[in-house]
């Protein structure tokens, strides 16, 4: 790792006792120094704090590892097209970074600190251009997505089907960001439920989270007809990672959708792969695309889809947390089998851990990076600012 690397790690580090304060010192600096780049983001941020905090966390940290520091520079570059962002904006983000750092790194700050922190933000600025110049002589910043189908699951989830008006190009098992009319430049991510079709069309699975502007808006006030903006799709959970091995895909709540899109996909191309799919919910009541998914393994014998309750004994099917009950299941697949993961960030780690306990190697367990993800859908330059990570 580089000087100047090691310098902005250890001076970050020094931000933890006063981190909520320094982010928004940073948003204060960077709008009194630019009122117009207020217009390019959220009308409110305080809930967004936390999250940018571990997303900086994260990114940070990641300077150890040059080469997914880079690649999350990229992405980042690529999301800030969406939200108006662009080279010329990244000066003003730099001196707000800098400004915030000389005030909360008080005694640790001096010329050569400062200097560090300016050549990566510098050298990260230029790569998150370098990217979002490149990603627009391909595709658009955004797209605009017609409803064309809405469907109540439960008083709190609802599967949409939406039409890009163009071409949205995505693998299986990545997610989109969604913007509505009734919140403005608030982007929050889901990931799309089914494989690429003819037609274009993505099926979302949303559950209407407390306070959640996006997810609330689109189970209780969108309807067929409506639009609403979609972002580039983004995610590395695609089954280029498995090749043709068996795969054990494990799901809480609406973490089935990438893993559905998952099944479709590979049983397209080869009816006969061993798929399993465990899906937890607390109750019965709560698989509200089980009817799917019967539909699916019928026509299908390669696919075994498993129900897991966690509060329902009565249902049939295993009890249970799912990580436990993967250990109670019989006939797994065999160790050389690749598993996806997706659903609470809880879950999914005590879900890894039991996987990796019950022999199957770390590289053959895949799931996505949600807090980054949907940092970089809706916070704009101030997770490039903390480059310079959920």
């Amino acid at each position: 790792m580089s000087s100047d690397a090691r310098i902005v790690k250890e001076t970050f580090a020094l931000l933890e006792p006063n981190a909520d304060r320094a982010v928004a010192y940073f948003y204060g600096r960077l709008f009194a120094e630019q009122p117009r780049l207020r217009a390019l983001f959220p009308p409110a941020l305080d809930a967004q704090r936390d999250r940018v905090l571990r997303v900086l966390t994260r990114l940070v940290w990641s300077l150890e590892e040059p080469a997914a520091f880079e690649d999350r520079l990229r992405r980042l570059g690529r999301e800030h097209r969406k939200l108006g962002l662009c080279r010329e904006h990244y000066p003003a983000v730099g001196a707000a970074l800098v400004a915030t750092l000389r005030r909360f790194a008080a005694d640790a700050w001096n010329p050569r600190v400062e200097a560090a922190w300016t050549t990566v933000f510098a050298a990260a600025a230029r790569t998150m251009a370098d990217a979002a110049e490149a990603d627009a002589a391909r595709t658009p910043p955004w797209w605009l997505g017609e409803v064309v189908g809405h469907e109540r699951r439960r008083h709190d989830i609802a599967v949409l089907t939406v039409r890009p008006g163009q071409p949205l190009p995505y693998a299986a098992g990545q997610h989109v960001t969604v913007q509505t009319s009734r919140w403005p430049r608030v982007w929050r991510p889901y990931s799309v439920a089914n494989a690429p079709r003819p037609d274009g069309a993505l099926t979302l699975h949303v559950r209407a989270v407390p306070a959640g502007w996006v997810s609330g808006a689109l189970v209780r006030h969108t309807a067929v007809g409506d639009t609403v903006m979609l972002g580039p799709a983004q995610g590395d959970m695609t089954l280029d990672r498995a090749r043709d091995r068996d795969l054990l895909l494990v799901a809480g709540g609406t973490g089935l959708a990438p893993l559905k899109a998952l099944a479709e996909q590979a049983l397209a191309a080869d009816p006969g792969r061993r798929i399993d799919l465990v899906w937890g919910a607390r109750t019965a009541a709560e698989l509200y695309d089980l009817p799917a998914l019967r539909t699916l393994e019928a026509a299908c014998p390669a696919l075994r889809v498993i129900p897991v309750t966690a509060d329902d004994p009565g249902s049939g099917g295993p009890h249970g947390a799912v990580p436990d009950a993967l250990k109670r299941l019989e006939d797994l697949p065999a160790a050389d089998a690749h598993a996806y993961v997706c659903g609470p960030a809880a879950m999914v780690a005590r879900t890894v851990r039991a996987l990796r306990e019950l022999g199957m190697p770390p590289d053959r367990i895949a799931h996505d990076e949600p807090d980054l993800d949907a940092a970089v859908a809706g916070l704009g330059p101030v997770a490039a600012a903390g480059i310079t990570r959920s």
